[in-house]
C-alpha cells in the first residue's frame, strides 16, 4: 500500500494528464511508465558508476559517452544533446519546458529501443513507444512529480504501479480486463510456485500473475524475523532465502506473452518496477502458428506452472490457429483453445490455475465436451472454484470459475468450492464488505480430503470422476451440489379457517359499532 501523500501526488498527476488531453487510462499509465523507466535507467547507471568507482572495474553503460551515432538524431537535437549521457533523467529534468519535449521525444524515446539490460533487448517492447505528451508544461509537471516518487525504496514503486493499475475502470479489447489482485493472490497460493520452477502466462495482460508470484516467493522465502514494517506500517518481506535462485529469478523464472502492445509494455514496466530487470515478456498471439515457430521451446512442455485469465472473446483468425490446438478442440472459442494451449505448454506433471467463463464447465458442444473429457480422462483435474458473477465488475458481469489441473495422470476426485462472496460488494462499486469465502476456500483446499469432504450440502465437497463422466463431464457445481429444504410446518386448514371466521366476526362487530356512532 502507498501513503496518502503519494496517492495524492499520483491522483494530481492523473488529473493533469486528463486536463492535458490524455484521457485514456491505459495511455496515462503507459506514459507515466515510460517516464519512470527513464528515471530507473538513470538510477541504474548512477549505481553502476558508484560501484565501478569502488571496485575499479569497468561496466557496460546504458548511456554511451560517445557522440550520437545517428546523424538524423544528431541534427534534430543539435545544441541540446551531444552524447547519450545527455539523455539521462538527471540531465534533461533540469531543461526548459520546450527543450525537454524535444529531448524526451526525439532522444529519450528512440534510446529506449536500443537499451540492452541483463540480456534483455527492450526494443521488442518499445518499438512502437512514442511520447503522447504534447504540452511542455504537462511534461515538466510529470517529470517533477515522478522525480519525487520513492522508486528506490522497498517495493513502493511496485505498489505505486498497482495503485495506477487499479484506476483502470473500462474493459479492454478482445475480452481483456484486469484480474482482481485478491483473486490472483489466492490462485498463486493454491499452486504454491517454487523459486526453481518456470512460471508462465500465455495471455499476461499487465503481468498481475507474474508479479504476484514474486510477492508470494518473497513472503514464503523470508527468514522469520527478517520481515519489517515500512513507514506506513506495511509488512515487507525481503526474500533473503531466494539468493541461491537469484540468477534463475532474473532470467528464466517468469515468462509472459500478449498480443496487445500497450498491455505488453505495461507488463514489462510492472515487472521492472518489481525488480525483475530482464522480463521474459514477448509480443505474441500464443494461439497462432507463429508462437510455435518463434518460441518453439516455450510452446510445448516447457512450464512447471501456468496461471492465466485468458480472453473470453474477440476476433479469432481461425486459419492462423495452430493445428495442434484445433485437433484437440475444433472451435473458434478462445477460452477452449487457451485451456488446450496451456495443457500443451505444461511439462508432464506441470500444474495450472486458469480462469474460465462458466460456459466451459457445462457447454454442450462437441468442443466443450471434448475439452472437459481431456481434463478428466487424460489429465488430473483437481479443482473447480466457482466465483460469484460480480467478481469482474465494473468490467463485466460474466460468471466465471477457476479450474486447477495437472498435466498427465488421471482424475479420481475433483474438489469443488462455491465462493459466494469475495470480500467486496458484487456491484460496480466493489466496496469492501465483511463476507469473504476466499480465506476459507484456501484453507479447505490446503486441508482437502476426499474421504472427509463428501457432504454436498456444504460450500465445498469432492465429486468422484465416475460421477462426472456419468453427467457428460459437466463441471458446474450446481450439477452436484445438494440443497437442503427445511420442512415448513403449517396449522391444519380447519384451524386456519376458524381463525379467519373469528377475525371476520371481529371486523363486522367493529363496523356495526362505527355505524352506531355515526347515527
Amino acid at each position: 500500500m502507498i501513503s496518502g501523500q503519494l496517492k495524492s501526488s499520483v491522483d494530481k498527476l492523473w488529473d493533469d494528464f486528463w486536463s492535458g488531453g490524455i484521457a485514456n487510462p491505459l495511455s496515462v499509465i503507459e506514459q507515466i511508465s515510460f517516464l519512470m523507466f527513464a528515471r530507473l535507467l538513470d538510477i541504474r547507471e548512477t549505481r553502476e558508476e558508484k560501484k565501478a568507482g569502488r571496485t575499479d572495474k569497468p561496466f557496460r553503460r546504458l548511456f554511451s559517452d560517445q557522440p550520437l551515432e545517428d546523424e538524423a538524431r544528431r541534427k534534430m537535437l543539435e545544441g541540446l544533446v551531444k552524447t547519450e549521457q545527455d539523455l539521462r533523467w538527471s540531465r534533461f529534468k533540469n531543461s526548459s519546458a520546450e527543450d525537454m519535449v524535444r529531448i524526451v521525444r526525439d532522444g529519450v524515446f528512440p534510446h529506449f529501443k536500443t537499451v540492452v539490460m541483463e540480456g534483455a533487448l527492450f526494443g521488442e517492447y518499445m518499438k512502437d513507444a512514442q511520447l503522447l505528451i504534447q504540452k511542455p508544461s504537462l511534461l515538466v509537471t510529470a517529470v517533477n512529480t515522478i522525480n519525487e516518487l520513492p522508486l528506490t525504496t522497498g517495493d513502493t514503486k511496485g505498489d505505486l504501479y498497482e495503485y495506477m493499475l487499479g484506476k483502470l475502470t473500462t474493459a479492454g479489447i478482445a475480452g481483456q480486463f484486469r484480474t482482481p489482485r485478491h483473486i490472483i493472490t489466492k490462485m498463486v497460493e493454491m499452486l504454491e510456485p517454487q523459486p526453481n520452477e518456470v512460471i508462465g502466462d500465455p495471455a499476461c495482460g499487465t503481468g498481475g500473475f507474474l508479479v504476484q508470484t514474486m510477492h508470494y516467493l518473497q513472503q514464503v522465502h523470508t527468514t522469520p524475523g527478517m520481515e519489517y514494517r515500512d513507514e506506513d506500517n506495511n509488512l515487507i518481506y525481503p526474500g533473503d532465502k531466494l539468493e541461491p535462485y537469484r540468477e534463475h529469478i532474473q532470467t528464466n523464472l517468469l515468462h509472459g506473452f500478449d498480443f496487445d502492445a500497450t498491455m505488453l509494455r505495461i507488463a514489462v514496466m510492472n515487472l521492472l518496477l518489481h525488480n525483475i530487470e530482464a522480463p521474459n515478456i514477448h509480443y505474441m498471439d500464443t494461439l497462432s502458428n507463429r508462437f510455435s515457430e518463434n518460441f518453439s521451446n516455450q510452446a510445448a512442455g516447457f512450464f512447471d506452472v501456468i496461471m492465466a485469465n485468458p480472453p473470453f472473446k474477440g476476433n479469432l483468425d481461425y486459419e492462423d490457429v495452430h493445428p495442434s490446438l484445433l485437433k484437440k478442440v475444433k472451435t473458434k472459442k478462445t477460452e477452449l483453445l487457451f485451456v488446450t494451449l496451456i495443457l500443451r505448454m505444461l511439462k508432464p506433471g506441470g500444474r495450472s490455475a486458469t480462469i474460465v467463463p462458466d460456459g466451459v464447465l457445462f457447454g454442450a458442444s462437441k468442443a466443450h465436451q471434448a475439452l472437459r473429457q481431456a481434463l478428466v480422462d487424460d489429465n488430473q483435474l483437481e479443482a473447480v472454484i466457482s466465483l460469484p458473477s460480480g467478481v469482474f465488475r465494473p468490467y463485466a458481469g460474466v460468471s466465471t470459475a477457476v479450474i486447477v489441473f495437472t498435466k498427465g495422470g488421471r482424475t479420481e476426485n475433483v474438489f469443488f468450492y462455491d465462493v459466494q462472496a469475495d470480500g467486496y460488494s458484487l456491484d460496480d462499486k466493489r466496496t469492501e464488505v465483511e463476507e469473504n469465502d476466499l480465506p476459507n476456500m484456501l484453507e479447505r483446499w490446503q486441508q482437502r480430503d476426499p474421504k472427509q469432504d463428501n457432504d454436498r450440502t456444504k460450500k465445498h465437497f469432492f465429486v468422484a470422476a465416475a460421477d462426472i463422466r456419468a453427467n457428460k463431464y459437466d463441471l458446474s457445481i450446481n450439477r452436484y451440489k445438494e440443497t437442503v429444504y427445511e420442512e415448513e410446518q403449517y396449522d391444519p386448514p380447519k384451524e386456519i379457517l376458524e381463525r379467519m371466521i373469528a377475525l371476520e366476526q371481529e371486523i363486522m362487530a367493529d363496523m356495526k359499532e362505527l355505524r352506531g356512532m355515526l347515527g
